[in-house]
């Protein structure tokens, strides 16, 4: 069943009064792949009645006003993205279309939305409960951090929203932990996964350097950022402390991750799998297209690509749902009256890091000083595709179900270094979970550029090009692959994405299409090179380019678009033709 989105909907609980009003940025999609959803069944399930107000209008009280105030907090979200990634290009251009707000034209969330929310509750509700923000927008914004649309040093969100505790990472036991305690009337200092603010500091914790030295000061920004990456693990953090202004920003330590047994509680909760009516009824939303058929099989990423930041919320351990929990996911799926047979996806933030995890890092958390597949995959890792192989075997047995689909990122390093199943893992995607094409992400080529990103070395992707196109050619079937990659990241030149067109050119014999412009967003070592131009890793300087037209000109040089230009202005030169106000003479 959908959450109360309506008041209607609210009295058939036989509740008078909401335990907790929820506020998101998107349209409300009662799925698993929905933050809102799965933080409002979560508390729901455990005993609290939750209510959902989707996308509100911030101009007038009809929509926040909607069930009055809530018994015990109100839960404030951007929705699925930060909302100025979901605003703004990465040249800062409005973006015209959202994929979660219905009929897709991008007018329903506010710029900075976790502020905005915020300040729109405590308009029409003076002096009322507390406002806890959360989500990827809250979650990554926690600390003092470099905005990009702003182009300064901003505070943690939480002095910026005037709201009361901050809930960041992956939520579900910060949530509840917190409920609990404002329904019996107990402290909330000491629970895991959140921020609050005091007028004191917390004993024991690391003081990072304070908001207002590091405006100014590079290396104060590097060293707190360094500091609050290395605190980012539940076995091994310490809470940390900021200053700001007269008061303290306290972080406790993170939540401790989910054992694989709660991942799967959560994931069999009785999700609709659809748009709420209240939304519906204003357009389709896309996002929900994408995702209804789609199933979440682990959480985490050990990557860490230094412009990611899915490690620092979702977290650097990947942790696996059951194969019996996925299993029993996909028969409820077949059995939608919808469903035509295709499960349009099954992963996490990357598709082959399912069933498989450091031992060591599962019981002493992450290594300080060095990475899981960054410069190499670390030998402890012991990588190991045999159950995901089993997974999709006992999958593709379902009597409903057509096909499975991976739409989830490959990395090719992980497949290499699986040299008992990592040919099986490539053979089976190519004979059977392809739909047309597949996705992987070298970002660029150049070896100083791939290491400021924490990228792999390019030279497995040439192994992993020669299986896929092998299998295909076997099975005789017409699929591709799809690269991803970067312009204009942090040290990158023209020169740099020149020998990027080479490679493309030579090496994968294709024209890339998938190339985007560097978003420089909170909490990611890419950003702190961005705003410093510093190497935070050697403490030397680099080059970052920030010239808007120069960025484009990055990413057309790789999309043939600087080529064209060049060839028609000499065209143009050796006609002589001039532009006169927009036409040609």
């Amino acid at each position: 069943m959908f959450l109360p989105a309506t008041q209607k909907e609210f009295k058939k609980t036989g509740q008078k009064q909401p335990d907790i009003i929820l506020i998101t940025g998107d349209a409300y999609i009662d799925s698993p792949y929905i933050g809102i959803a799965i933080i409002g069944k979560t508390l729901e399930a455990a005993g609290f009645s939750v209510a959902v107000i989707a996308q509100p209008d911030i101009n007038s009280s009809n929509d926040i006003t909607r069930f009055g105030e809530p018994r015990l907090f109100w839960g404030v979200t951007s929705g699925a993205v930060d909302s100025m990634v979901a605003n703004y290009t990465a040249t800062k251009k409005h973006r015209k279309q959202d994929d979660f707000t219905p009929g897709g034209l991008n007018n329903r969330r506010p710029d900075r939305a976790v502020i905005s929310y915020s300040n729109l509750i405590r308009q029409f509700f003076k002096k009322t409960r507390p406002i806890v923000i959360g989500g990827i927008e809250a979650s990554l914004r926690r600390i003092s951090h470099y905005d990009y649309w702003s182009n300064k040093i901003r505070r943690s969100v939480l002095f910026d929203a005037k709201a009361d505790i901050l809930v960041y990472g992956m939520g579900e036991t910060a949530i509840i932990n917190l409920a609990y305690a404002m329904k019996n009337k107990t402290g909330v200092e000491d629970i895991k996964g959140i921020c609050y603010i005091s007028k004191n500091k917390k004993k024991d914790y690391i003081l990072l350097p304070a908001f207002e030295d590091i405006k100014n000061t590079s290396s104060l920004l590097i060293k707190s950022f360094k500091i609050f990456y290395d605190n980012n693990d539940p076995a091994t953090a310490t809470g940390l402390i900021q200053k700001h202004d007269l008061r303290f920003l306290i972080q406790n330590p993170p939540s401790p991750y989910l054992s694989s047994e709660e991942l799967d509680k959560i994931y069999e909760m009785d999700f609709e799998r659809d748009v709420h009516p209240l939304c519906k009824s204003k357009g389709n939303v896309k996002a929900a297209e994408t995702i209804k058929f789609s199933i979440t099989s682990h959480r985490g990423c050990y990557g860490e690509c230094n412009f990611c930041a899915i490690g620092i919320h979702q977290g650097h351990t990947v942790i696996s749902r059951s194969e019996s929990s996925i299993l029993k996911e996909a028969e409820s799926i077949s059995k939608d009256p919808v469903f035509k047979g295709y499960i349009t996806d099954i992963g996490g933030p990357t598709a082959n890091m399912y069933g498989f995890e450091c031992s060591k890092k599962i019981k002493k958390g992450k290594c300080i000083d060095k990475r899981c597949i960054f410069p190499s995959v670390c030998k402890n890792l012991k990588t190991d595709h045999s159950k995901q192989l089993n997974l999709l075997n006992k999958l593709r047995k379902i009597s409903k179900i057509k096909k499975i689909f991976i739409a989830s990122g490959i990395r090719y390093d992980l497949i290499s270094a699986d040299r008992k199943y990592g040919e099986k893992y490539i053979r089976q995607l190519t004979l059977h979970h392809v739909s047309g094409q597949i996705k992987t992400a070298p970002e660029h080529c150049v070896p100083d550029i791939l290491n400021l990103m924490g990228k792999q070395k390019i030279a497995e992707l040439d192994k992993f090009c020669k299986s896929f196109n092998n299998f295909s050619k076997q099975a005789k079937k017409a699929q591709f692959i799809t690269y991803y990659f970067i312009a204009a990241h942090p040290g990158c030149t023209i020169t740099h994405m020149k020998d990027l067109k080479r490679f493309t050119n030579k090496n994968l014999k294709i024209n890339p299409e998938q190339v985007q412009i560097f978003t420089p967003t909170p909490s990611t070592y890419s950003t702190l090179m961005y705003a410093t131009c510093i190497d935070p890793f050697n403490n030397k300087k680099i080059f970052v380019e920030k010239d808007i037209n120069k960025k484009y000109l990055q990413k057309d040089v790789i999309t043939n678009s600087f080529f064209k230009k060049q060839t028609k202005q000499h065209f143009d030169k050796k006609k002589g033709k001039k532009k006169i106000n927009g036409y040609r003479s």
